[in-house]
């Protein structure tokens, strides 16, 4: 039985018997069943369960009731019935009532689920190679990168190769965890700590030997790569590799303005969130003591540059956290604070619809959000930021707005585009170099059905890097590779103050999405992402910092020195 075959299976049942006892009491029991049956049958499919990860797919599930709840009672039942995004119907108490019904329907689903799998794996699983085949020494898998392409890459070759006991996977990372990026504006505005959204690898990866340190050096000629683990002279060492992957992701790109470049602050890392959460607390404690209006205004101005995504995300989240610490600066006024977003085009977030994105504009402008829209960053200096139309007076400035690819690549003789990223074919193999891949952020990568560019985003990573291992597992069997295919499943942009935009597409129907706002998008945004953090612990951490938050103001206590930069 072929993988997507016994996942669509698993999903259909487990989903029919968990909806029969589950859903019989929904608003409106036949459109609850079968909505329950898609979801599950889509979960199974696009997240199915790891081997005996028992309360990790119950979790995993349990988390995606809340989404599937705003769905059908907000949504797809008051459609039904001619009331389009309103559940006025239902009682408070119903919807509560409806709310835990779909809650215990997700968590028995993924129970059943995992039970399905683990019986299905068992009986028509990968079985381990029977006899030697042509490749057979091409054995050393080395992947560079330990973000979500590379992370997923050692996981699914883990879960394919894992009766082959000739293959050995090494994975290079600057860092030992991780990093959930779509979560690092959170971060920064102090909604969730710092360990909550960086799952450490070594307990995701079984069978993978992970080794924390920097690249200096890649030979591809006689495939050795060299990585120095703590900086000094003495700690680099050689990796040789019969399979190189390349997943680098990518770095900050200045555009060649050396100032802001100096002046600004980055915005990939944990630790670029953890400096700017300290950095603003560090203004409003400079701000307090100041008795100059002038310059009490630009300690308390905060400029972000780039209009995408990021900087939307991280311009909501510093504009809650900041007004939210207001209170306790007694010194301070509410309008003294700024938070400046600027952007080179005429709207924000280019990735979604402009319909979704005015929205996002009118309800940040709302809340305090200024707009430099049609205006590029020009240049920075000490206290100010030079726009192409003006200056702001401004300490802060922090940069979203372009990236590049890992300047490793540069020195390496393979083809590339414009940017540096590498040219790949649509199996994401580097032509002229045998057994050398590359996905990603650092990559070029074509969808092979419509032959447009695939977008560097973690949901493309994640299954370019199912494709890659499926991809690699047949290399070293000697079986013609597959070419990569993937329709995105939807954009989400949390905005601030629990409202957020979701553009979400339809299965078989490229051209129509549905939309959604509000409070609505916000609590899919949520459920959706909880659902995708690897982890039980972290999961169950991030669910406790939420649920706090509700309750209790956000913590602005620094947890480093930031008096110089």
């Amino acid at each position: 039985m072929s993988p997507i075959l016994r996942r669509v299976s698993i999903g259909l049942v487990a989903a029919s018997i968990a909806g029969v006892v589950l859903l019989k009491g929904c608003p409106q029991p036949v459109a609850g069943y079968a909505f329950g049956i898609a979801a599950g049958v889509g979960f199974a499919v696009l997240l199915p369960p790891r081997k005996n990860a028992y309360i990790e797919s119950v979790m995993a599930a349990g988390s995606f009731g809340f989404p599937l709840w705003g769905i059908a009672n907000f949504a797809l039942f008051p459609a039904l019935a001619g009331r389009f995004m309103s559940a006025g119907f239902a009682s408070a108490q119903e919807q509560i009532s409806d709310l835990f019904s779909w809650v215990i329907f997700c968590v028995v689903f993924g129970l059943l689920a995992q039970v399905g799998s683990d019986c299905l794996d068992s009986t028509w699983g990968n079985k381990p190679l029977e006899s030697p085949v042509p490749r057979a020494a091409l054995r050393h898998i080395l992947i560079l990168g330990g973000g979500f392409a590379g992370m997923k890459t050692a996981e699914e070759l883990e879960e394919r190769l894992s009766g082959d006991s000739s293959v050995s996977i090494t994975l290079v990372s600057e860092t030992n965890a991780l990093l959930f990026t779509p979560m690092l504006a959170e971060v920064a505005g102090s909604s969730l700590e710092p360990s909550h959204i960086s799952p450490p690898l070594r307990t995701s990866l079984y069978s993978t030997q992970v080794v924390r340190g920097s690249v200096t050096s890649i030979d591809l000629e006689n495939r050795v790569v060299v990585v120095d683990g703590t900086g000094h002279k003495d700690s680099a060492h050689e990796l040789k590799y019969d399979q190189l992957v390349l997943a680098l992701g990518a770095v900050s790109n200045y555009l060649g303005m050396t100032n802001v470049e100096k002046s600004a602050f980055n915005f990939k890392t944990l630790f670029d969130a953890i400096r700017i959460r300290n950095h603003v607390i560090e203004m409003f404690e400079r701000a307090d003591k100041e008795s100059d209006p002038q310059i009490r205004n630009r300690l308390l101005t905060f400029v972000v540059a780039g209009g995408g995504f990021a900087g939307v995300e991280l311009a909501g989240a510093l504009n809650d956290f900041a007004h939210g610490i207001l209170a306790d600066y007694r010194n301070l006024a509410k309008e003294e604070l700024q938070i400046i977003l600027v952007h080179s085009r005429d709207r924000i977030l280019p990735e979604l619809s402009e319909g979704l994105a005015q929205y996002a504009l009118k309800k940040m402008a709302e809340r305090g959000v200024v707009f430099r829209l049609k205006t590029r960053l020009a240049d920075a200096g000490p206290g100010t930021v030079f726009l192409s139309d003006g200056s702001i007076a401004a300490d802060t400035l922090i940069w979203t707005a372009g990236t590049a690819p890992s300047p490793l690549l540069k020195d390496l003789p393979l083809d590339t585009d414009k940017r540096g990223a590498v040219i790949v074919n649509s199996a994401f193999e580097v032509p002229g170099h045998l057994g050398v891949w590359a996905i990603g952020d650092c990559a070029v990568v074509t969808d092979a059905r419509t032959g447009k560019i695939c977008p560097p985003t973690a949901q493309f990573a994640i299954r370019e890097a199912a494709v890659l291992a499926r991809n690699i597992q047949a290399f070293l069997e000697g079986r013609p590779t597959e070419p990569f295919h993937f329709d995105s499943l939807g954009s989400l942009c949390v905005i601030g103050h629990q409202t957020a935009c979701a553009e979400i597409s339809v299965p078989f129907a490229r051209s129509k999405s549905f939309r959604f706002s509000g409070l609505l998008a916000w609590g899919i945004w949520r459920g959706v992402y909880l659902m995708k953090l690897p982890g039980l612990e972290r999961k169950l951490r991030v669910l406790m910092a939420w649920t706090l938050e509700l309750f209790f103001p956000r913590d602005s206590v620094q947890t480093i020195d930031l008096n110089e930069r």
